[in-house]
């Protein structure tokens, strides 16, 4: 059985829970937060949607097998590493580089990469236990 109220409330639910997860990603080097809290607040926004819409139409809205998302992000989070070691400091630490008045650092590409992972990771479980 359909619930209508179910249906309404995950639209805005989940447009919600997006934009509170990208919220948590780029304030996640700076504060707590970061790519793994924002991925389970996505998994989660993910879930509700297969609960009521089906996982169907959740492989159609994210359009990407989990498992690529999950190799990016292992792929963007160890990648993150290698500018430390190209200026001679230790795998992993922290280089910047600014553009006026925007900073980009490796910690956001490595919450980003943590963020695909944890995400793809939790889409495959999903995906695995609403199919069968």
């Amino acid at each position: 059985m359909e619930s209508v109220i179910l249906k309404t409330a995950t639209r805005l639910m989940v447009g919600l829970m997006l934009v509170f997860a990208v919220y948590l990603l780029l304030r996640g080097h700076h504060e707590p937060g970061g790519g793994f809290s924002a991925a389970l607040v996505t998994g989660t926004a993910f879930a509700l949607f297969a609960i009521t819409e089906g996982p169907g139409r959740l492989r159609q809205a994210i359009r990407i097998r989990p498992e690529i998302i999950s190799a990016t992000g292992l792929t963007l989070g160890a990648g993150s590493g290698l500018p430390a070691l190209v200026m001679g400091k230790p795998y992993l630490t922290g280089a910047w580089w600014s553009f006026n008045t925007l900073a980009l650092g490796t910690p956001m590409i490595f919450d980003m990469g943590v963020f695909l992972a944890v995400l793809g990771a939790i889409l495959a479980v999903l995906l695995a236990l609403e199919e069968n």
